[in-house]
């Protein structure tokens, strides 16, 4: 059996090693505005994520996975593609994670658990839209910041020669209410480890 869950609650482990040893304080708080917004992602948490003290003003998506590829600019569009996502539950893994002045940049394994139709929706070919499938394929994501440590975008481009998609028998499929507490639950346990505002550039010392 696959736990789907233990993989999602481990998934910001090479993000907390990293941020172990990182010392720069504006790459610190990249880091730790890229490990909240994961998880505020996960949440369904949406509107924190584009809030004043993690986004900057207008930020640019740049989203190529699926059969298709889209630029989302501003808040609201932000928001939009979020919600758009719907009741797909989404992790990474097998991270190759560096953080430099300019933003931060992860390969992945990404994976995606739902549907066959939310999936045939995003243009993956699978057989019964009813079944649920796990998706998984090696992605580039590069998240652009700003000098003050807002996130400035995100530019997620996905390695089709990687692409795999199985059927994921119903005892393993993980719920997106499953999902939303995991989240829920790492987004409490950050706060009451480091502080309110702990992902803020002024917070770093």
């Amino acid at each position: 059996m696959t736990d789907f869950l233990d993989q999602i609650r481990r998934c910001m482990e090479p993000t907390a090693a990293l941020l172990a040893r990182t010392e720069k304080p504006l790459h610190r708080a990249m880091l730790l505005n890229f490990w909240r917004h994961v998880h505020l992602e996960g949440a369904g948490e949406y509107q924190a994520i584009v809030a004043d003290d993690m986004t900057v003003e207008h930020p640019v998506y740049r989203v190529s996975w699926g059969n298709g590829a889209q630029v989302v600019e501003g808040r609201d569009a932000v928001l939009a593609f979020y919600r758009g996502v719907g009741e797909t539950v989404l992790w990474h893994s097998d991270d190759n994670l560096a953080v430099a002045d300019w933003g931060i940049c992860d390969e992945i394994t990404f994976h995606q658990l739902a549907t066959g139709a939310s999936l045939r929706a995003v243009g993956y070919e699978v057989d019964d839209p009813d079944a649920h499938y796990h998706v998984a394929s090696r992605q580039a994501f590069i998240w652009p910041y700003d000098p003050r440590a807002l996130l400035a975008g995100e530019h997620l481009y996905e390695d089709r020669t990687s692409l795999v998609i199985e059927p994921v028998p119903p005892e393993e499929v993980v719920t997106p209410a499953q999902a939303r507490e995991v989240h829920r639950r790492a987004l409490a346990e950050l706060e009451a480890a480091r502080g309110p505002g702990f992902w803020r550039l002024d917070q770093q010392h």
